[in-house]
């Protein structure tokens, strides 16, 4: 037990005591993450809104300055994992479950019920599709992007442990960070990192519900999404004891086969013509729009606001509590890759891909709530999409594909945080014991399990608003602190975009 840290007795304490309130009094539990999220959204969504439009700023920032040469490592080394495996885990660890959850069910409730134009409308379509890529796209990527390239750099280059609290010596201090101020900032790592997995793993447990449910009639309830994170428990467990270049590997190469696979399947079957015609158009609205966009709140208008508080602000907060997790993940399959190619990778890649998904599965869902034979607004969140896959000649090789995709995604979130959380927990070791990982598997298990039984998934997205605001003001001292370290080392490595002129030497008389 020597290399468990005091941050992980202190994660677990609080993590328990949480899951105790959450049994112990369920309604009172989701009162008060109720009234903590109301609260933040309404009072600090200007914050959510430029801070993260300035990490996107940053990250681009970083791509076109000479500190982008910089290797995170050794200045010979070279990347752990080829580019396929690479882009495979982080996208694996940083969308998963959420694609599919959200891949049909997103721009059809923006076409019902737009941000700005009038509902079911040509105009609230396109709205639809350019807000979905706008909550998927770089601002999200970017958010990972920030996390992930402290912790690399700072591990990597610098030799320090893989803890958040390592990136903020720079501006800190390195008494401060290894004393009780680190262990708190730990602390909230380890906590939001635990109740934004837990959130994904309800939304995870309730689709593979629902696709059960549509696909042999069984019933939508807390018991079989009990017995479904239970059974993926067990399933990910096994592959966490079989360490990171095993299991995580193998099962985040296997969810690119299958989403490639389900994607083609609907591409397909879909209106392909129209997919790609709405893809092209939406990439044009987004870059179009994007500014506008990103410092939208609506301060005048409430119901306007209220769609915002609901959609953009909740998407902020919960990528920034994503963050800790995938960030320290990306960080660890990222070794060797210079920094222009690693916020190339991980900033633009995966944001394309998303585009790719929404329009084929948005488009094919507004289609189908067009034609009129069923009403898909009638349906819970994480049934819309097996609702959709009825209406096709595809409908149980969609269906079977769809419940298996989602169920590798699973295992992988929980397999990837497991790994994180006890890196977080074991003074940043990149080899945390299979005790330690096995405990926090099970915490997060029964954490979205608690958030479940408390009040379903509005008390899931209520405790994730909650979790991610204090994480962001530490996102904030990253930032300055990578800037810091980089402006420094360019300084020592003589870094620029134009070589300094050289003084003229003094032309002789003749």
């Amino acid at each position: 037990m020597k290399n468990i840290s005091n941050v992980f007795w202190i994660s677990v304490a609080i993590v328990v005591a949480a899951v105790i309130f959450g049994v112990a009094a369920p309604t009172s539990f989701e009162e008060i993450t109720g009234n903590i999220q109301s609260f933040i959204t309404s009072a600090f969504g200007w914050y959510y809104l430029i801070l993260v439009t300035i990490i996107v700023i940053f990250c681009l920032f970083l791509i076109f300055s000479p500190v982008g040469a910089i290797r995170l490592g050794k200045p010979d080394e070279k990347p752990e994992y080829s580019n396929t495996s690479w882009f495979a885990m982080l996208f694996s660890a940083g969308m998963g479950i959420g694609l599919v959850f959200w891949g049909a069910a997103e721009p059809l409730s923006h076409y019902i019920t737009p941000p700005l134009a009038e509902g079911a409308t040509n105009a609230a379509q396109k709205e639809a599709m350019r807000y979905t890529f706008f909550h998927w796209g770089i601002h999200a990527w970017g958010i990972y992007a920030l996390v992930a390239l402290a912790l690399a750099y700072f591990n990597f280059r610098k030799g320090e442990p893989g803890l958040i609290s390592a990136t903020l010596k720079p501006v800190l201090g390195k008494k401060a960070m290894e004393g009780i101020l680190g262990t708190i900032i730990d602390v909230l790592a380890v906590f939001a990192t635990v109740v934004g997995v837990a959130t994904t793993l309800g939304f995870g447990a309730a689709q593979i519900n629902g696709g059960l449910a549509y696909l042999f009639g069984i019933p939508i309830n807390f018991f079989v999404q009990f017995i479904i994170i239970a059974i993926v428990t067990v399933l990910f467990m096994i592959s966490a004891w079989s360490g990171l270049s095993k299991g995580i590997k193998y099962l985040s190469n296997a969810n690119m086969i299958l989403a490639l696979a389900l994607f083609l399947l609907m591409f397909i079957a879909g209106p392909t013509i129209l997919i790609l015609d709405m893809f092209t158009d939406s990439v044009g609205g987004y870059i179009q729009n994007l500014i506008q966009m990103s410092f939208r709140i609506a301060p005048l208008n409430e119901e306007h606001r209220s769609w915002i508080n609901g959609w953009t602000i909740f998407y902020w907060a919960w990528w920034i509590s994503w963050s800790p997790f995938v960030g320290i993940f990306i960080a660890r399959v990222s070794r060797g890759r210079t920094i222009r190619e690693f916020i190339i990778g991980v900033l633009l890649a995966p944001a394309l891909v998303s585009f790719l998904w929404f329009a084929t599965f948005g488009t094919s869902a507004v289609e189908v709530q067009k034609e009129g034979n069923v009403d898909l607004s009638q349906f819970a969140t994480e049934e819309v999409l097996f609702a959709i896959f009825n209406e096709s000649s595809l409908a149980i090789i969609l269906s079977i594909v769809a419940i298996i995709l989602v169920s590798t995604f699973f295992i992988t979130s929980a397999d990837s945080a497991t790994f994180v959380l006890g890196m977080q927990t074991s003074y940043g070791s990149l080899t945390p014991t299979n005790s330690v990982k096995l405990t926090w598997g099970i915490l997060q298990s029964t954490v979205a399990l608690i958030l479940l039984y408390s009040g379903g998934l509005q008390a899931l997205q209520n405790a994730l608003i909650a979790a991610a605001f204090p994480f962001s003001i530490i996102m904030v001292l990253m930032m300055v602190s990578l800037f810091r370290a980089l402006t420094k080392e360019k300084k020592e490595l003589g870094l620029y975009l134009k070589p300094k002129p050289r003084k003229k030497a003094e032309t002789p008389q003749r």
